[in-house]
């Protein structure tokens, strides 16, 4: 709902994209940035050459340094220049699973000689100082950018977005590029205090690494427990089932019947080891007109694609978009056991994948990767329970 103007608060004006401070301004991306396609070439072409940026070094990350930049692919030397990197310019997802996938934006904050980018991003290139490099990190990822993006996205297989959409894109912004280099600042010190809380989970997590290593094999036992493990296929283990999207063109599709599942879910659960709820849902209708399919409860939701192996339980029924080989557990195998041991194997995991761009692991691939699990369904419940305490 649109605010009253007596919900207006002093100093305050509404906008097209909401409430926002009187003497900030509206920049239309299109103003500031010129957007360009990224660089493609054959697979022969690429694990040698110059520096390339690519999906995911755009993807989950507010910013790209050079240091971070591990591709290469060889290209000519007018290919450098047509598709170079340079401190300032600002790279997009151009194409992803999910419409909440794509868009996603990350500032490029050195420089970098030679550097090019890939055919899955765009880059917007300023073109005047409308926007700090440092507020660019910030201002796109806002839930006023996100909304447009996602909101002007199409389609079909994959969810698109091109220059010319992102062009439309309006962000608010201080007119004083000043009090744009504050916010960023104030920004970037959350960000710092919320590395330094990760490192000191890591270091947690560590410890948890170590006591799952020592429960997770045959070399420690619990008292009262004896006999040789299994090693076994995981199709021996668990029923293997993937997911769907329903036509995002058909509104009947779309309704809060049944939690739909995208890759985004699992790694917004930031290491939780449930998934309670999702961001969208889909109708009875499109769970059958669709290849999605209702996964039972206490079953292990596992991305398959791009993001390969991160895991959750689901408490309750849920489905799927096609980024996952979810793993439902067959008689006399326990859920929590199986979710703990599986996090072993993700070296595995992606020893198994295949793709060029995107990492994939098929439903056959992943089967087949073994693992070695106690004979009895108590000695599995009872090392889960350790580990969940």
């Amino acid at each position: 709902m649109v605010a009253d103007i007596q919900d207006i608060p002093d100093g305050y004006k509404r906008t097209e994209v909401g409430v926002i401070p009187i003497d900030w301004e509206l920049v239309v991306t299109g103003d500031h940035l010129k957007f360009k396609n990224g660089l493609n070439k054959a697979k022969e072409f690429f694990g040698h050459g110059f520096p390339i940026v690519n999906y995911m070094d755009v993807f989950g990350s507010s910013e790209i340094r050079a240091k971070d930049i591990v591709g290469k692919v060889d290209v000519s030397t007018s290919e450098r220049e047509a598709y170079s990197v340079k401190y300032g310019d600002v790279f997009f997802t151009r194409t992803s699973e999910t419409p909440e996938e794509i868009g996603m934006s990350s500032v490029f904050m050195d420089d970098i000689p030679n550097g090019v980018f890939s055919g899955f991003v765009l880059r917007g290139r300023p073109q005047n100082d409308l926007l700090t490099a440092c507020y660019k990190k910030y201002c796109f990822k806002s839930d006023v950018s996100r909304n447009q993006i996602q909101s002007t996205s199409s389609y079909t297989t994959r969810a698109l977005t091109n220059g010319r959409l992102l062009s439309d894109i309006i962000i608010p912004a201080p007119k004083e590029t000043e009090e744009q280099k504050v916010i960023a600042e104030a920004l970037t010190d959350a960000d710092e205090a919320i590395r330094s809380l990760e490192a000191v989970i890591a270091k947690k997590r560590d410890v948890k690494q170590a006591t799952l290593h020592a429960l997770l094999t045959p070399t420690r036992r619990l008292p009262g427990f004896s006999g040789e493990w299994e090693e076994k296929e995981i199709h021996e283990l668990c029923d293997i089932c993937g997911g769907g999207t329903p036509s995002t063109r058909i509104p009947h599709f779309w309704a809060a019947e049944i939690a739909w599942c995208t890759p985004t879910d699992i790694t917004a659960l930031n290491g939780d080891k449930y998934i309670r709820s999702t961001k969208r849902m889909i109708s009875n209708l499109g769970l059958q007109n669709s290849a999605a399919t209702m996964i039972p409860e206490n079953s292990i939701i596992f991305t398959s694609r791009a993001t390969i192996g991160e895991m959750a339980i689901n408490p309750l029924p849920i489905s799927t978009n096609q980024g996952f080989q979810n793993l439902i557990p067959k008689k006399g195998q326990d859920t929590d056991f199986l979710f703990y041991k599986l996090a072993l194997h993700k070296i595995d995991f992606l020893n198994a994948s295949k793709g060029s761009t995107f990492l994939e692991l098929g439903k056959n691939d992943l089967g087949q990767i073994k693992v070695i699990t106690p004979t009895t369904l108590e000695e599995q419940t009872a090392i889960s329970t350790i580990l969940s305490d």
